[in-house]
Order: C-alpha cells, then sequence, then structure tokens
C-alpha cells in the first residue's frame, strides 16, 4: 500500500504550477512571444514558461512542433536540453555532412554522441553505449528521420527517455512513440542543414540585471582550422576524432574534457572546478561503455600543468586538442613529446590566436 510519503512526492512533481506571465516579453529590439506554460521550473511549486523569438526561423526551438505532449508535456528543463542538443546536433551536421548524428543530454550537457555513415540506428545505438547509465532519463535529438527500427528502442521501458527530438518520423515510427504515453515526441520546425536564425544574442538573468553577449559558434570545423604543436603528427583518424571531441566540448559546460574517436565519444567529463579532475572523471565515465584507450581528448581550455598530459598518457590516450594560453605552454608541450602524444591546438598554420569554448550555462 502507498505511504502518505510517496502520495506527496508523487504529488509535488505531478502537479501543474499555474503562472501568470505576460504574453510577451521585449529585450532591447527583440521580441518574445509566450508559446508554451510549463508544469514548472527548474524546481516543484516556481511557475515557468517558453517563450519563442519574433521572426526567428529555420531549425531553432521557436518552430519546434509538438507531435506527443506525453502524460506530463514538455517540461522547463526539456526544453533547454533540447536547443544544446539541436545546436550540437546542427553543428556536428555542418563540419560532418552526410553523416547521422545522434546527441544524447542529459542536464544541458551531452551525455553521449555518436556518427554514422550508415543509418540512424546505429548512430543511436553508439550514442547511448558512451554512458548507458547516465542517460537514463535524456533528451534524445537526431538530425535524421526517426525510423520504426529505432522507435522500437526509443520507447524500452529501462532507458526512460523524456523527449525524442528529430527533424521527421515516419508514420509507422510514430505509431510505436505513441505506446509510451510519458514520451514526449517533438519534430524539428526546419531540417538541420538549413540555416536557424534568430538575432544572435544569449541572455543570463542575473539579480538585478541581465547579462547580454553574441552567442559563440566555433571557426575549428575542419582540419585545416588545426594546427601541431608537437614532434607526432595525427593521421586523418585523430584529426576527425579531434573536430568530434572539441565541437562537443564547445556544448559542454566548463571545466570540459571530452574523449573520443573519429565516430563517437567515449568519455565526459563537465562543471568541473578544475582541468584534472574533467579529465579524470572523462576517463572514469568512459568505463561505463567504451573505455579511454586509443581515444583524442578535447580541452576547452589550455593546460596550465602537464597533469593532464600524463593522466591522458597513463590511459592510452593518443592526442589532445586545446587552446594554447598558459605560461607553461612550452612545457606541457615538452612533456606530451617526452610520452609521445599528440599536441593539436585550435588555430590555423601560422596563426598566433587560439580558440577557447568556455560554456556555463
Amino acid at each position: 500500500m502507498e505511504d502518505k510519503t510517496q502520495r506527496t512526492v508523487r504529488t509535488q512533481y505531478q502537479t501543474k504550477i499555474k503562472e501568470d506571465f505576460p504574453p510577451t516579453l521585449i529585450f532591447g529590439q527583440t521580441k518574445f512571444i509566450k508559446k508554451i506554460s510549463m508544469r514548472y521550473g527548474e524546481n516543484p511549486g516556481y511557475p515557468a514558461a517558453f517563450y519563442q523569438e519574433e521572426g526567428a526561423t529555420g531549425p531553432n526551438m521557436a518552430s519546434l512542433e509538438v507531435i506527443q505532449e506525453g502524460t506530463k508535456g514538455l517540461s522547463y528543463i526539456n526544453v533547454g536540453d533540447m536547443d544544446l542538443g539541436q545546436r550540437l546536433a546542427k553543428k556536428l551536421t555542418e563540419i560532418f555532412p552526410g553523416k547521422f548524428v545522434a546527441v544524447i543530454i542529459k542536464h544541458e550537457m551531452p551525455s553521449g554522441v555518436a556518427l554514422s555513415d550508415d543509418n540512424g540506428l546505429e548512430a543511436f545505438q553508439k550514442a547511448w553505449q558512451t554512458d548507458p547509465l547516465s542517460n537514463f532519463g535524456s533528451v534524445d535529438v537526431f538530425n535524421f528521420r526517426i525510423e520504426e527500427n529505432l522507435a522500437h528502442l526509443l520507447v524500452e521501458s529501462p532507458r526512460n527517455i523524456e523527449v525524442v527530438y528529430a527533424p521527421d518520423f515516419s508514420p509507422e515510427a510514430l505509431n510505436i512513440l505513441a505506446s509510451r504515453k510519458v514520451l514526449r515526441v517533438v519534430k524539428m520546425g526546419a531540417p538541420l542543414d538549413e540555416p536557424a536564425v534568430d538575432n544572435g544574442l544569449e541572455f543570463k538573468r542575473v539579480a538585478g540585471g541581465v547579462l547580454v553577449q553574441k552567442r559563440f559558434n566555433s571557426r575549428i570545423v575542419s582540419p585545416e582550422f588545426i594546427d601541431v604543436v608537437s614532434k607526432k603528427r595525427p593521421n586523418q583518424a585523430q584529426l576527425k576524432a579531434a573536430l568530434l571531441c572539441w565541437t562537443v566540448a564547445c556544448f559542454t559546460r566548463s571545466n570540459a574534457i571530452v574523449i573520443g574517436t573519429e565516430d563517437k565519444i567515449h568519455g565526459i567529463g563537465s562543471g568541473q572546478r578544475s582541468r584534472i579532475d574533467a579529465a579524470e572523471e572523462a576517463i572514469k565515465l568512459s568505463r561505463r561503455g567504451y573505455g579511454p584507450a586509443g581515444c583524442v581528448m578535447a580541452s576547452d581550455a589550455y593546460m596550465p600543468f602537464p597533469d593532464v598530459v600524463e593522466v591522458a598518457a597513463q590511459n592510452n590516450i593518443t592526442g589532445i586538442i586545446y587552446p594554447l594560453g598558459s605560461i607553461k605552454d612550452q612545457e606541457v608541450i615538452n612533456r606530451a613529446d617526452e610520452l609521445d602524444l599528440i599536441m593539436m591546438v585550435t588555430r590555423k598554420p601560422g596563426e598566433i590566436d587560439c580558440e577557447r569554448c568556455f560554456l556555463h550555462r
């Protein structure tokens, strides 16, 4: 028999909180129109809503279409996860045209990412295996139409997937997805190879004010944008792995370390206070799936000490892509040479400045 505590907890998380926010909001010269009232915000008991930017077009959150809202509807956190996943999937679609892309998001951080030359089912299976434990209760984002074979996996109860977000769904897939009543199914407003248009600004509320910045967009989109500063040179597979890992790091909360191979991510260390902790977390979590051996590592900022290089070598990681900027850059590179590691930096050969990719959301 269900006790009072269980009933209270269940009610707390299922009760919709009435919101009376205005129908429109204005930030500067940009108008936002209320699109969805949420069940509650980040925490129960606090009202929330999603506003779309007036005039925004293409594959972004303004143009989403809810096909199946499930028993709970889209949540505040769901929409944040969908946005991050869509932006990452779009960037990977631009860098790796023709690839099937699967991105799994948990708490506005990538949890599994993979590419496939052949089909979407393979991309999803590889992405899920990145971290099957963390992927429980995820938002899953794709750059391709969902077909019947993949839909069967997406409704499996042990996965507990919250949202499936894709450019299109076959009729057979939609019938299968409808069998899981709690699942939210959302269609993108346009394919991910089309432009996504909005004002390009990011807003972050602080007490008594608002922070505004132009949205970051990494320029590291091909091997031509990667410089090699070590004695050892990368092969083509390692360059592709560096591109994939760096791109995922751009969408991972700093301090961020991402390790992977040319077609999939193996481990993600995110939101740590120190870089060595992020590296150790990425390596530890990789052992839930593929492990660290043979991976390339991406670091979202410079190496202040050789410790990350040493941990990478100890775990059979073959190379690192990162920005220069430390007073100990040469010491770090020298240590990498001693350990036979490839060191790639985020700039074109001949340039001085490197790109870093901090994210704090």
